[in-house]
């Protein structure tokens, strides 16, 4: 059976999300609202439990939770975490399934991970999306898709529900995973940025609300700013993406930009600031928890 044509794409596709951590929950609670049928499997079952409440089917098992699913949606740590779980579920997929493989993995093992998939018969679809706790519960995610165009069809309601917008990169896989970490080198380095501000206001005496107020509705203002502000400000540090993993994305894209011959100066300190922050015991909390290791009162600590 090759991939899913147009004459025969689901209308309401039942859907297997492996992985169901801060992303992964919010996003298969964008599928529930969208009325999919959602099974859900993790490798650690009780942070899947919760989601029974909201209408999801609960597996014991990765293969119990991908068989007979349209879409299998992974969003888990990294490539081999996503390659575990492939084959956990080796048993219970079957050829023509489409993989939406959300995970932040690197072109790298999208590329390894397109091959694997293929072995199983399935249709690799490389998707990583931006945006973090709020936006994956408000549906309200930006995709990246880079795969074959004939199964946009099957993919085109799970996409509509966990994201605000879809851009489609390429047909090959490894493209999406590309722009996804230009876009997160960004991303990475606003949050060093602010976490450096509000470091250098400690450092001086300056009251930080007055920094904040100063460029508040100016060109140099952004939501991004404000709200990881007050996060630090209020001390609430509950992750919307968690240190840790932005390390892990960190590393990703210094990775790819020593391949391609490129320097990237700011996201090699952005990542020596993240390692001294989880050093210190951050990880788990937000990303804006860099700003600690800029404390230097507790030479990184917190």
């Amino acid at each position: 059976m090759g991939p899913a044509t147009a004459d025969a794409v689901p209308q309401r596709p039942v859907v297997a999300v492996l992985g169901t951590g801060i992303m992964g929950s919010g996003m298969a609670r964008s599928l529930l609202r969208a009325g999919l049928d959602v099974r859900v499997w993790n490798r650690t079952q009780a942070k899947a439990a919760p989601l029974a409440a909201d209408g999801a089917t609960v597996t014991s098992t990765a293969a119990d939770a991908v068989r007979g699913a349209d879409v299998v949606l992974t969003m888990l740590n990294d490539g081999t975490s996503v390659a575990a779980a492939l084959t956990a579920a080796s048993d219970g997929v079957h050829r023509g399934q489409v993989l939406l493989q959300s995970s932040t993995v690197g072109p790298d093992a999208s590329v390894e991970l397109a091959q694997r998939a293929a072995d199983l018969g399935l249709v690799y679809l490389d998707a990583p999306v931006s945006g973090t706790r709020q936006p994956a519960e408000q549906g309200a995610l930006t995709v990246f898709v880079s795969g074959p165009s004939a199964v946009r069809g099957v993919v085109a309601p799970v996409l509509d529900a966990i994201g605000q917008r879809t851009v489609w990169v390429a047909e090959e896989p490894g493209a999406a995973s590309e722009l996804k970490l230009v876009v997160n080198t960004w991303v990475i380095n606003l949050v060093g940025g602010v976490a450096e501000c509000l470091n250098l206001a400690e450092g001086l005496g300056v009251n930080p609300q007055m920094f904040l107020d100063a460029v508040r509705g100016g060109p140099l203002d952004s939501g991004y700013l404000q709200g990881k502000s007050a996060a630090v400000l209020s001390g609430d540090l509950t992750p919307s993406f968690a240190l840790s993993t932005a390390l892990k994305d960190t590393r990703l894209i210094l990775e790819a930009a020593e391949r391609s011959g490129v320097r990237l100066d700011l996201t090699a300190a952005s990542a020596a600031r993240f390692e001294r922050a989880e050093a210190a015991g951050h990880g788990g909390e937000d990303m804006i928890a860099t700003y600690y290791a800029g404390r230097a009162t507790e030479e990184g600590g917190g």
